[in-house]
């Protein structure tokens, strides 16, 4: 096999393994990711739950004013029911008394309802500050893992990069360019092998002649189809 065209099959075999990388680390990251994320919702929730509480605390207290202005308002009613002078001025005196007391009645019922409903909400913020705390405590190992997995990955990374400085420094430049050209477009199927008498990029029958070029493996052939530089495994070969 020509020595140039087995110095760019090596090249994209170190290209696959070196782009094999980026979804191990995306995979390691979207665990924290992940995890991270969960808390942040957690967090939102606290602090909705939070604005709902002085909101359901704001209704209640202009209830609770609501509650003394009619307080106020029945004692009026009794200081002026023994200065009434006539049945009309006490029926009329009786009905404003019922309506104050209706409105007591419900007022403190909405009062009730209300520190219910703030009971209710405090009792899952505690909850939701109790499970943001346990998975912080797990955030923290989730994180050493990660970042355990990612010099993992970095390290062995480095080892195929030396592998590709080594390989670049005996190159030669004018094959290097030509891969690095069809590379721009065709990412890690820049070279493929041919199998069964078709390219391995395209899945097209390539002619005798060109077959018989990548079989001697003397020059670098392309695929008459899609232009991928071609070669065959050498336990293929007929």
């Amino acid at each position: 096999m020509n020595k140039h065209l087995k110095q760019l099959i090596d090249l994209s075999k170190i290209d696959k393994e070196i782009d094999a990388f980026e979804p191990q680390i995306e995979e390691a990251n979207s665990k924290y990711e992940a995890a991270l994320a969960k808390t942040k919702s957690i967090e939102a929730d606290i602090e909705n739950l939070t604005n709902e509480i002085k909101e359901e605390e704001l209704k209640k207290s202009k209830n609770e004013l609501h509650l003394q202005e009619l307080s106020q308002k029945l004692e009026e009613i009794s200081k002026k029911s023994s200065e009434v002078k006539t049945e009309r001025e006490m029926k009329s005196l009786q009905l404003e008394e019922e309506i104050a007391k209706e409105q007591i009645t419900f007022a403190n019922e909405e009062i009730a309802r209300l520190e219910k409903i703030i009971e209710a909400k405090k009792e899952q913020i505690e909850a939701a500050r109790a499970s943001l705390e346990e998975l912080k405590a797990k955030l923290e190992t989730v994180k050493a893992e990660v970042d355990a997995k990612l010099e993992a990955i970095n390290a062995q990374r480095q080892e195929v990069f030396k592998r590709k400085e080594q390989l670049l420094a005996e190159i030669n430049q004018k094959g290097l360019a030509f891969y690095q050209k069809i590379r721009r477009w065709a990412k890690n199927t820049t070279v493929v092998p041919v199998e069964d008498q078709a390219c391995m990029g395209c899945h097209i029958v390539i002619g005798d002649k060109v077959y018989a070029d990548v079989i001697r493996g003397e020059d670098i052939t392309t695929c008459p189809h899609c232009g991928r530089i071609l070669y065959v495994e050498p336990n293929t070969q007929e």
